[in-house]
């Protein structure tokens, strides 16, 4: 790889221990990738929580936090002091809400260990968003501007619905880019690389959360890693159902670019989305195919006795949590059931401010952020059968839990709640 005189000082340890082993990881990252050069990025979002997974790996303090993010976010046996983020840099989604880690099934122990996490690496300039969806709380990056992702929802929605360029990254390859502000140059950083490969022909209306989210689901079956370019979108989505698409396509495939003419960024027709050459494979999405994802996702429950319901993946918005608020309020869980509501801390904080926070729980449910069951793989004790509007929570609870689990639309999950009774049916 060519290293500007920048990036060479790095590697060669001008600036530090810390970002000479990150500048090395990355350059034998970008090598073993076959790029060519470095690009700068504008944002880092990634995870440096050191909760149950840093205990479990037999560190002899967990708390010793340069240990932690030599190891894990530099791939380093040499422990290193860990320097201040270079560029905007956030933590992602992670494995416990500090303040219903009981309900959760974690430790004092466990919570305070979090709390001093955050503390120290906040201090060393990481942003606490901690959730799937950075970009529904402050964390929006431009149209062109490059970023080192994870999260495989956040990375779809930022190249697809943004214009952003990243690739899903990983922990190792995010930590590094945060104290260097590099990333290898490959993959969707490259405008070439982001043309539609596939296109895909919409037969039937998809109008709402539910519609978008089976959609992404069979839309990832079709197309696996690669690029597609939708035709035949008649109604404009809601960014809820954008986010839920993105997630669903990257939960069945490894969708982490779209087109859709006329609404995302980068392309105004399916010709140029194409760039100007044919699609490589023509599907079709009508109604035999959006009942075969249905199927996919449901057809092997029996049991329609719910007694818990999660909702919340990816992470809900302010407008989501108030539309829940709206279905219960005045209105209390059946006996029984237990109703998870997921959604950032920032915009739980919203909602405690707001009431909406109190409504929901006033019909015994939780408001929860910070993490989700597929991420601390925690469920409410008890837990037989689970309620979901997320096709990614849907896809992956069952082989995680080894629960049956529902997918339907929200009204379809809160009914179950209220009930006790899983009814929901396309039409």
């Amino acid at each position: 790889m060519r290293l500007s005189d920048a990036e060479q000082a790095m590697l060669d340890g001008q600036e530090g221990q810390a970002k000479a082993r990150a500048m090395d990881l990355l350059l034998r990252y970008g090598e073993a990738l076959g790029a060519e050069r470095m690009v700068e990025v504008a944002h880092v979002a990634g995870t440096w929580s050191a909760t149950t997974p840093f205990v479990q790996a037999g560190l002899k303090r967990p708390d010793d936090f340069d240990s932690i993010f030599s190891r894990f976010n530099l791939d380093s046996d040499a422990v290193v002091e860990v320097p201040r983020a270079v560029v905007p840099t956030c933590q992602l989604i992670h494995g416990i809400d500090t303040r219903n880690y009981a309900a959760q099934g974690f430790s004092d122990d466990q919570a305070d260990l979090q709390r001093a996490s955050e503390r120290f690496f906040g201090s060393r300039g990481v942003q606490w968003n901690s959730t799937c969806t950075p970009y529904q709380v402050g964390q929006t990056p431009l149209r062109g501007d490059h970023l080192a992702w994870m999260e495989s929802s956040a990375v779809v929605y930022a190249n697809a619905v943004l214009g952003a360029r990243t690739n899903v990254e990983g922990r190792e390859s995010t930590g590094a880019a945060s104290i260097t502000g590099r990333i290898p140059y490959f993959g969707l950083h490259i405008p070439a690389n982001r043309f539609a490969t596939h296109l895909v022909r919409v037969e039937v209306p998809v109008e709402s959360m539910m519609d978008w989210g089976l959609l992404g689901y069979a839309l990832g079956e079709m197309v696996a890693e690669d690029i597609p370019v939708l035709e035949g979108i008649t109604c404009k989505p809601e960014p809820e159902w954008l986010k839920h698409f993105g997630a669903a396509a990257a939960s069945s495939g490894g969708v982490e670019m779209y087109h859709i003419p006329g609404l995302t960024p980068e392309a105004d027709s399916v010709e140029e989305a194409l760039g100007g050459q044919a699609p490589r494979v023509v599907h079709r999405y009508g109604a035999a195919e959006r009942r075969r994802a249905w199927e996919a996702l449901n057809g092997a429950n029996t049991r329609d006795d719910v007694n818990f319901v999660m909702l919340g993946c990816p992470h809900n918005s302010a407008k989501q949590m108030w539309r829940i608020a709206e279905l219960l309020e005045g209105k209390r869980l059946h006996d029984g059931v237990a109703l998870w509501v997921h959604t950032p801390r920032q915009i739980r904080h919203l909602c405690d401010e707001s009431g909406i926070t109190e409504i929901i729980e006033a019909a015994g449910a939780l408001v929860m952020s910070d993490s989700c069951p597929a991420i601390n793989r925690m469920l409410p004790e008890g837990t037989e059968v689970i309620a979901t509007d997320s096709c990614k929570q849907a896809h992956y609870l069952p082989a995680i839990s080894g629960k049956p689990t529902w997918f339907g639309g929200l009204e379809h999950c809160i009914e179950a709640a209220l009930t006790g009774r899983f009814r929901g049916r396309p039409e």
